[in-house]
């Protein structure tokens, strides 16, 4: 068989021809719908993981207010502190580093700045940190793994070219008023690709997926608390992520000679997660819920004893009770 049919029998995965719909004049962008979506999911399942936990319900809603700003602003400022050559370099414009809808959002500043976000939050809650962050390490990761679809829709963060049948396919963008290439906000006008790549945006949506199921497995098995599932979330993902970045095309800050910045800061964070999960040993933190106050004094009845309370038996009912059964009476205290 040529290669020219053995190309044209491989079923590559298709690109979107457009990561950006206009409703008149709205732009309406795939990359922060996904956004949007993977923090729906994570406050939804956080939620329900940090009451099943014993926490107070809307609670996980109430610290995302801090906690998703912050981390937005945060991956922002890492991607542009580890890209800064795009912004601030020879024909960059600095100014479209403000503009975060056109994508990058660096994983490891969404984090560190979220959590700060979170501890304010959780502060104001009275909530320990280490509590909130197991119960919502699941979402967090299944956000990920949501987020990237928006890299799909923007034909970005590609690896090298491959010939595999799951290779992504690449087309060429452009704005169709101008004609001019624009691989973000333009159109794909054919489904002719420019290049066949690996889809490392799908290797690290399933790689996500995989971690949220096991961190929630060992949590229910080991009965994790004190910051050891979002460690243990940490450490899964920043395994996955170091092999994925290796293959990665797009361009990086580089480190070390050549190597990527983010295969550096995965292999740090890892061994710190790991060592956190190693040595802390504590068991899982028991919040208590306040206890509920009754709404009204409850009402006397005929007699003056209040309703719904036992009353005193007679002696002789007593004795006679006794003498049915046999028993003698108790007299322990």
């Amino acid at each position: 068989m040529s290669p020219a049919v053995t190309t044209a029998l491989l079923a590559y995965i298709p690109s979107p021809d457009r990561g950006v719909w206009h409703i008149g004049p709205i732009p309406i962008r795939a990359y922060a719908l996904c956004i949007i979506a993977g923090i729906v999911v994570a406050v939804i399942w956080g939620e329900k993981r940090f009451t099943a936990r014993g926490g107070e319900p809307g609670t996980v809603t109430d610290v995302a207010v801090f906690a998703v700003p912050f981390g937005l602003v945060g991956g922002r400022l890492y991607h542009v502190a580890t890209d800064w050559k795009t912004y601030f370099g020879p024909g960059g414009v600095p100014l479209d580093a403000l503009k975060i809808w056109q994508g990058g959002l660096g994983i490891w500043g969404a984090v560190a700045l979220g959590a700060v976000g979170a501890w304010i939050g959780c502060r104001r809650r009275g909530v320990p940190l280490p509590f909130f962050a197991d119960a919502v390490a699941p979402g967090i990761v299944v956000a990920q793994a949501i987020g990237r679809l928006g890299n799909y829709f923007n034909q970005e963060l590609f690896g090298g070219p491959t010939t595999l049948p799951w290779g992504l396919e690449i087309y060429n963008r452009v704005d169709p008023s101008t004609g001019l290439p624009d691989p973000l906000g333009g159109v794909a006008m054919d489904s002719t690709p420019i290049a066949i790549v690996h889809p490392t945006f799908l290797y690290e949506l399933i790689w996500n997926l995989l971690v949220a199921a096991f961190i929630v497995w060992a949590d229910r098995r080991l009965r994790l608390g004190h910051g050891r599932v979002f460690a243990l979330y940490v450490a899964g993902y920043t395994l996955g992520r170091f092999f994925i970045e290796l293959m990665r095309s797009d361009p990086a800050t580089r480190v070390f000679g050549d190597i990527r910045i983010n295969v550096v800061v995965s292999a740090v964070v890892f061994v710190g997660a790991v060592a956190y999960v190693a040595f802390v040993r504590k068991p899982r933190e028991e919040i208590a819920r306040p206890a509920e106050q009754p709404s009204e004094t409850p009402s006397q009845t005929a007699s003056g004893t209040p309703s719904g309370a036992a009353e005193e038996p007679a002696a002789a009912d007593v004795g006679e009770d006794e003498a049915v059964s046999g028993a003698a009476p108790d007299r322990t205290s």
